[in-house]
């Protein structure tokens, strides 16, 4: 496992709505909700002050989360794009698994290798890596849930067994630093405990 990688703020978009809808989005695309607005400023929240590059997928919902973020002041940068999920784009995920039962079998994310005409887990690890490889030095980056996990396992060192494991929090901050992940949440997040809350607001 390399151990020198840069430090890293992991984002994902905002809420969609195609997100309410648990309509798969892909390299497609939908609004951000009022909620998923009101999340990329709870991300700029945390992030003001924090040093790095500035980098988002230029897919319309990150983009406009990163707008949020950033303000005018990032890149675009394709390689953080969503994994493609093909034929599946814009479909409810309850339908398809109604309709593809096999295809669902096995593992909670495993069918995103499935999908038709998909791009599949090796294609998306490639190009996340390709990314990392290029990264300079700290960066805070707004990209998507799928690409975001594939982001964490290279970095931590996991394999992609683990892709599941842990959640992607819309509206918090994944932080990788020095082999961990800490996740900063914003303290009008609601559900989250108050430890968390105090530690996202700098109090005691």
């Amino acid at each position: 496992m390399r151990q020198d990688w840069p430090d890293l703020h992991l984002l994902r978009h905002g809420e969609t709505e195609w997100n309410l809808e648990e309509r798969l989005q892909g390299r497609g695309d939908s609004a951000l909700t009022d909620r998923g607005m009101r999340q990329a400023r709870w991300q700029a929240a945390l992030m003001r002050g924090v040093g790095g590059a500035r980098l988002s997928s230029p897919l319309g919902r990150a983009d406009r989360t990163a707008r949020i973020v950033f303000g005018p002041d990032y890149r675009h940068d394709d390689r953080l794009v969503e994994i493609c999920v093909g034929r599946f784009v814009g479909q409810r995920l309850d339908d398809l698994r109604r309709a593809h039962p096999l295809l669902f079998a096995g593992g909670p994310l495993d069918w995103y290798d499935r999908c038709p005409e998909g791009e599949g887990f090796a294609a998306l690890h490639a190009r996340c890596a390709a990314f990392l490889a290029g990264l300079e030095g700290p960066a805070i980056i707004v990209t998507h849930a799928i690409t975001l996990r594939m982001i964490r396992l290279i970095v931590l060192g996991r394999p992609l067994s683990e892709l599941a494991c842990d959640p992607v929090h819309q509206g918090a901050v994944h932080r990788l630093s020095r082999g961990q992940e800490t996740v900063l949440r914003h303290p009008d997040d609601a559900g989250v405990p108050q430890a968390l809350a105090r530690q996202a607001s700098g109090g005691p």
